[in-house]
């Protein structure tokens, strides 16, 4: 059967379901790019590790020209699955009751009145998140009134069943059948429903984007000021890699001298340790990347709307939770990808305050803990006399869901400032007022609560 043929039926959904031409497009690509055996693959032997990289610290000082020429954009697509949660990660509580989207909500309410800038907000939201996040976004009404639309729609594609690469089939739930197609849609996604016409439209030269969940993101005018004075159409913060982001996606150079992004789903098997290598590799993607809205125009009405991106093809099931639903390819692409299509691109080392992702249940407890801060301007950054977060281990057949972890930290978490290795095993639950100091690993045979008070340090094992 052609290539044709095995498209037809996904390009007959993609069009009952309303998405652009463009979009289909750009699925139908992928796809064959699929059938052609790729695999989004980027091996070692055709990258290089970069070397010195300008410093945030380093950049001068920002006039006020730039002030009504940057908008942010933040990415709301994502669910807190893995968490246990059935809505938008970002109406997640982070502490005194505020929201991670209520924080960012704050964030852009303080910068207009400190600065007296028009900073527009822009979520880019998955259909799964599009109406629990309006309905929240009505305690903010002062987010309404700034020229462009609120929110940015993100695409939607079909699984691929593995089995014989066809449009899954999911009566029980069909709304499994689809999934976004990674945040690497947001260029595609900005141009077809006239955003990025709005934002150049409306005065808008420099877009901040950054992930909901990292809640060290802000914004700094000195970085769009430095891409205005060098010229450069295309900025990723990136931060020295630790063990902890041994995972993370990784900055490299090609062969021919451009940045490169390669996330974990992009590495051969074989060749994981290299991927981990810290010392090799030893900056990774924070996600927040800058745009000079002007060029991202230029280059996508040059290449029809579309850029070239890395695939990235994920294996799941339609089901996430369900190991015994059908295998599925997610076509994905991402958004920091594009370092390696804008010529001219570059990156800048940022601090680790830039970077405090929620992405488990372990990163939620640490940012509710008294190992990080709230800032004036409602962010959230780690205590000045860390310099890395505390690692933690909770015991995974204990704490699988937000609700587990309320429930076992009903004072709030331990006080993990001087703590550096928190290791939780068996059913704990943290009386008020504790602290844990250095390495703690609590072993407990039974449910244990730790005293109020308590102050923890070294091995605790209880029978």
């Amino acid at each position: 059967m052609s290539s044709r043929a095995l498209f037809a039926p996904f390009a007959h959904l993609m069009k009952k379901a309303g998405l652009h031409p463009l979009q289909v497009e750009a699925f139908r690509r992928h796809y064959s790019r699929l059938l052609q055996g790729e695999r989004g693959t980027l091996g070692s032997a055709e990258i290089e590790p970069v070397g010195s990289l300008p410093h945030l610290d380093q950049l001068p000082a920002a006039g006020d020209d730039l002030k009504d020429q940057v908008a942010l954009l933040n990415l709301n697509g994502g669910l807190g699955t893995t968490m246990g949660l059935t809505g938008p990660k970002s109406l997640l509580e982070l502490r005194e009751g505020l929201t991670f989207l209520d924080m960012l909500a704050l964030q852009v309410q303080h910068h207009r009145t400190t600065s007296g800038g028009r900073l527009p907000l822009i979520l880019m939201n998955s259909f799964n998140t599009t109406r629990e996040t309006a309905q929240a976004l009505a305690r903010h009404p002062y987010l309404e009134d700034q020229g462009v639309p609120l929110e940015l729609l993100q695409s939607r594609v079909p699984k691929v069943q593995v089995s014989d690469l066809a449009p899954v089939r999911w009566p029980p739930n069909p709304q499994l059948e689809w999934c976004p197609p990674g945040h690497g849609d947001i260029y595609l996604s900005l141009y077809c429903s006239g955003m990025l016409e709005a934002l150049t439209g409306h005065g808008f030269r420099y877009l901040f984007v950054s992930n909901v969940d990292n809640l060290g993101a802000g914004l700094d005018l000195r970085i769009p000021a430095w891409m205005h004075s060098q010229g450069i159409p295309f900025l990723m913060e990136v931060a020295d890699r630790t063990e902890v982001d041994c995972k993370g996606g990784h900055l490299a150079r090609l062969h021919d001298g451009r940045l490169v992004l390669r996330e974990v789903a992009m590495c051969p098997e074989d060749e994981r340790d290299d991927f981990q290598d810290i010392q090799r590799h030893r900056h990774f993607n924070t996600n927040n990347l800058w745009l000079d809205l002007s060029k991202l125009e230029g280059i996508l009405q040059r290449f029809g709307g579309l850029l070239d991106l890395p695939l990235i093809v994920n294996r799941k099931r339609v089901v996430p939770a369900d190991p015994g639903s059908p295998e599925v390819f997610q076509l994905e692409t991402a958004m920091g990808a594009a370092i390696s299509v804008f010529e001219g691109a570059q990156a800048l080392r940022v601090p680790r305050t830039r970077f405090a992702p929620v992405k488990t249940l372990e990163d939620l407890m640490a940012v509710r803990s008294d190992a990080y801060q709230l800032t004036p301007d409602h962010r959230i950054r780690l205590c000045p006399e860390r310099q890395v977060p505390p690692r933690l281990r909770l015991d995974p057949e204990v704490y699988r869901t937000v609700e587990d972890l309320d429930r076992h930290t009903p004072w709030g978490p331990p006080g993990l400032r001087g703590c550096s290795i928190l290791s939780v095993h068996g059913q704990v639950t943290f009386g008020q007022d504790v602290t844990c100091e250095g390495e703690v690993e609590i072993l407990a045979a039974s449910p244990w609560r730790v005293p109020d008070g308590a102050r923890l340090s070294g091995s605790v094992r209880l029978p």
